[in-house]
């Protein structure tokens, strides 16, 4: 069965290795999220401490799946999936970026494309969910070719540049959900 992320829009580099993410990836990685266009679409702060950067990355849980996208021996794209906990097992939150210096040539397709297969094929997740800034289109169209539809609006999400920018909350949800049950739920004793 082929679905719409089978067929990129621009295809990768040939070279291009995606890879699990490594501790050692840590300081690659918190350059190209302070680069302009990066840190522009994306909650993060400028002039964090790098050392924050590296604590953050010893802190993936084993449930989480965390990937990077490498070309010459240079990480030119990160994402990754948090995992839900308790009820919300089923589920996963996307984050993922690119290095402005090669952003439109298919790295966040083959980033993507990787992280769905892994969430459909061998992590059993139901929905994977984002948020985006309003104005993101190219990201917003990579989104859509992978099933993610909107949500919702999020008005004034963030301080971005001096003014409020909106965001769309997204989501893909690997099976149509199930209608729900007719009989009442057992009520906890108390």
């Amino acid at each position: 069965m082929m679905t719409d992320h089978d067929t990129p829009i621009r295809p990768a580099a040939p070279d291009l290795i995606i890879r699990a993410r490594r501790l050692e990836d840590w300081q690659q990685i918190e350059a190209m999220t302070q680069q302009p266009r990066f840190l522009h679409n994306t909650l993060r702060l400028p002039f964090r401490n790098p050392e924050e950067a590296r604590r953050r990355l010893e802190a993936v849980k084993p449930e989480d799946t965390a990937i990077v996208a490498e070309l010459d021996g240079l990480v030119v794209g990160a994402a990754d999936l948090t995992r839900g906990r308790g009820r919300r097992a089923h589920s996963a939150v996307l984050g993922i970026g690119v290095h402005d210096g090669h952003q439109g040539q298919g790295i966040g397709t083959a980033l993507l494309r990787t992280l769905v297969d892994a969430a459909d094929l061998w992590l059993g997740l139901h929905r994977i969910e984002l948020t985006v800034f309003a104005d993101n289109a190219a990201a917003i169209a990579l989104y859509r070719r992978f099933g993610f539809t909107e949500e919702g609006r999020l008005r004034d999400y963030a301080l971005r540049a001096g003014g409020y920018a909106d965001c769309l909350a997204m989501a893909r949800l690997r099976h149509p959900p199930s209608a729900p049950s007719t009989s009442a739920a057992p009520h906890p004793r108390r």
